[in-house]
């Protein structure tokens, strides 16, 4: 059995919904096309379709086989337009996550960009604030922040973030402004992440770095709720710079202890292909460097981002 030519029939049948229909397309008698689906389901050892007098459709095992075996498809499509010349065509689906508010408000917009510019592929983007194994996932590209664990990955320097102590100036009108990291101990805190743990929040004085230990009035795990909260006047806050720029920018909130800001944090773009990169994968990776390189929201004073990957 033809097992490339197994994976393109079943394909053609699961799309059809008819046996008949994908002979035509396949250019295969109905009996050939039986046969092979029969010989594929007998060497999997599961049944892919459920058929009736009416109707063929797809069984659960087929469903979950479906997109395993477009990819397969894909997959060779792309190795033979490499060999071919016709590798710098991109096309297929992308899969790619991003952290929750990095997705929304860098991500997207190139995504939606990146669609017009290349009609022939799709994207699938997950957007959470955890890390995610690439392989384990079936992703193409990750977007993080912070140094990069996984050190078979290549890994693209886009830019740079770091944490930023902020409060309203309303608040601060009331209450005082902090001048050390120790009088946060008199304010009131609303605390990023969870409260399994005490939190500390880093500083950073000539190159030293330092720690204070806060206690949190309240603790959510939306940073999108602790700015609001904080621009509001409920309390003193601590995110990352880019997910207060658009309060910062329009002074609804003002930045604190910028004498000792914290360390700041790499953002890179990983993806696992080497030297034999995919065109969708190359035209993904290469728009969202320029893109994101370009935002001056991701460049810190000081920093010089890496030109290369």
């Amino acid at each position: 059995m033809d097992r490339f030519q197994a994976l393109e029939t079943f394909v053609a049948v699961a799309e059809a919904g008819a046996f008949n229909a994908a002979a035509q397309k396949l250019g295969l008698s109905p009996p050939a096309v039986t046969r092979i689906i029969a010989q594929l389901e007998a060497k999997l050892g599961v049944t892919l379709f459920l058929r009736t007098t009416r109707q063929v459709r797809l069984s659960e095992s087929g469903q979950r086989f479906l997109d395993d075996a477009r990819r397969v498809l894909l997959e060779l499509q792309e190795a033979e337009e490499s060999v071919t010349g016709g590798h710098a065509h991109p096309r297929g689906l992308l899969r790619i996550t991003a952290p929750v508010l990095f997705g929304r408000r860098y991500i997207a917009p190139i995504l939606a960009e990146m669609m017009d510019l290349y009609p022939d592929m799709s994207v699938q983007a997950l957007l959470l604030d955890r890390v995610v194994n690439l392989a384990e996932e079936g992703l193409d590209i990750a977007i993080r922040i912070g140094v990069p664990e996984e050190s078979s990955l290549t890994a693209i320097r886009v830019g740079a973030v770091r944490p930023v102590v902020f409060a309203s100036p309303d608040y601060l009108a009331k209450n005082g402004t902090p001048k050390t990291p120790s009088d946060l101990a008199t304010h009131q805190i609303i605390q990023a992440g969870n409260s399994e743990n005490p939190p500390a929040w880093l500083f950073q004085k000539n190159g030293t770095r330092l720690s204070a230990r806060v206690t949190p009035r309240i603790t959510v795990n939306d940073n999108q709720a602790v700015i609001d909260m904080v621009a509001a006047g409920g309390g003193i806050g601590r995110v990352l710079s880019y997910q207060i720029a658009p309060a910062l920018a329009s002074g609804a909130i003002v930045p604190l202890l910028e004498d000792v800001a914290a360390p700041s944090l790499p953002i890179h773009i990983l993806h696992g292909e080497g030297h034999r990169t995919s065109a969708k994968l190359r035209v993904a990776a290469d728009l969202l460097r320029d893109r994101l390189r370009n935002d001056s929201t991701l460049r810190l004073a000081g920093l010089h981002t890496t030109k290369g990957t």
